[in-house]
């Protein structure tokens, strides 16, 4: 038997729970595992509803290592990449004549342009009696693990993140195995059945070969990513072990210019180069030999936020993407067709305010693709509460550019920051003289992303 094997925001071999479902199929009945990875054209090459880049030039150039370090490893183990340019509705099945494949296993997303796409993938392969068997494999802690139905999400974090670390201390709303820690990683495979010969598995992806250029690398950045699961797992485990980041993480987090003062692991998170689990596991064996901190717990506690916006898009659907969010509130927004809103937006886009905080880290995302989160609150809360221009419009400036850009992440933090989403307080304000006081009280920042 044959078992198709779509990655795609799963870019990794560790932790890979669709890879070890096609496996388990496949060896049951002396057959092969294809993996494919489509570079689906509503992704690559599109843009966004006011014209932007779905996927930027970082991201672009991120994705497209990441590919050549699975197909590396995926090589190294017997196999190989299948890569296709196409929408996965029409590729996987062609794939599956080709090939005569008999199952389709991949991981589940949340939001809804990914789920329509996992819909008409598994009605394009049911018509040719192919099923298809999904994983949850994007958060530390299992949907199933919940100790609620995702419709029963709390809007607030706190009482979410409460409920999920002391679960027997909280009823029940349904029958289920009332433990929330997170289950262990699933070791990656050392050998994989090799291809059948006379696939041909594709040629590797280039931001060239795709029509883009990525602008070189800025020599003011202070952080650089590498796509992949190899520099991912080398970034976890030299952070932790070598850097020592984790005792002093709670403290450094917020540091604007050293890359060691937080763990940078979000682009190989977004991607899947990483898996949440595996960080987790890497955590908790730090804390085996040198003890729990406060550090130690700031990043699970940052990873369970993660999982919080993943669940909230789970549950909400399109509302996520809506103007008014999903709260109740209805504010008054400044629509960029306006032409004064319009050009307030570009000059925040383009870090022109005049406002040398919220400039600089303009610059820096223009520039690297990359900002802290610190930085990105503080952004998101002069568009949306100083300028009260459409908070949609700061989400796909960051869609386009960020290279750790989440659906769920950045659009549940966009609306959170806007007031249509989970925060409570709603109308919370960064006042950015306050926050370069607090966080670069040197001007270092500010000097370093100067004009």
């Amino acid at each position: 038997m044959t078992a198709l094997c779509w990655f795609r925001t799963d870019l990794r071999l560790d932790d890979h729970e669709a890879l070890a479902l096609a496996l388990r199929h496949a060896r049951d009945a002396g057959g092969t595992v294809i993996a494919v990875y489509c570079l689906d054209p509503r992704v690559v090459g599109a843009t966004t509803p006011l014209g932007f880049d779905k996927t930027g030039p970082f991201r672009l150039r991120f994705l497209c290592e990441a590919l050549a370090d699975l197909r590396a490893a995926l090589r190294a183990r017997g196999s190989d990449l299948v890569i296709r340019h196409g929408r996965p509705e029409e590729v996987l099945p062609a794939l599956a004549r080709e090939t005569g494949a008999t199952r389709c296993t991949y991981h589940e997303e949340a939001t809804d342009e990914e789920t329509r796409t996992e819909d008409a993938v598994e009605l394009a392969l049911a018509s040719m009696r192919i099923p298809c068997e999904s994983a949850w494999g994007h958060t530390l802690v299992h949907l199933d693990d919940l100790p609620f139905d995702v419709e029963r999400l709390p809007v607030q974090f706190t009482t979410f993140r409460e409920r999920v670390e002391r679960p027997a201390k909280a009823p029940a709303d349904r029958a289920f195995r009332r433990e929330c820690a997170p289950r262990a990683p699933l070791d990656a495979p050392t050998v994989l059945p090799p291809l059948p010969p006379a696939l041909d598995a594709g040629a590797l992806p280039t931001p060239a070969s795709l029509g883009v250029t990525v602008p070189g690398d800025d020599a003011r950045a202070t952080r650089r990513v590498t796509g992949g699961e190899t520099a991912g797992l080398a970034r976890l485990r030299s952070w932790i072990w070598e850097a020592r980041g984790l005792p002093r993480y709670k403290e450094t987090r917020n540091g604007l210019l050293r890359a060691d003062d937080a763990s940078v692991l979000s682009a190989w998170l977004a991607h899947g180069c990483l898996s949440p689990r595996r960080v987790h596991a890497e955590v908790t064996r730090w804390e085996a030999a040198h003890g729990r901190s406060e550090g130690s717990y700031w990043l699970v506690f940052e990873l369970l936020w993660r999982d919080f916006f993943r669940f909230v898009a789970l549950q909400q659907g399109t509302r996520l993407f809506a103007l008014d969010g999903f709260n109740g509130r209805r504010l008054r927004w400044r629509t960029l067709d306006d032409a004064a809103a319009r050009a307030d937006f570009e000059r925040w886009r383009t870090g022109t305010t005049g406002e040398p905080f919220v400039d600089a880290a303009m610059r820096e995302l223009m520039a690297t693709g990359l900002t802290s989160n610190r930085m990105r609150q503080n952004v998101a809360s002069w568009l949306v509460k100083r300028l009260e221009v459409d908070w949609r419009a700061g989400a796909q400036w960051f869609e386009s550019r960020l290279v750790d850009y989440d659906p769920c992440s950045n659009w549940g933090n966009w609306a959170y920051v806007a007031g249509v989403g989970n925060d409570p307080r709603g109308d919370r304000v960064f006042d950015p003289v306050r926050q370069a006081r607090l966080y670069d009280s040197d001007g270092a920042y500010v000097a370093h992303w100067g004009a």
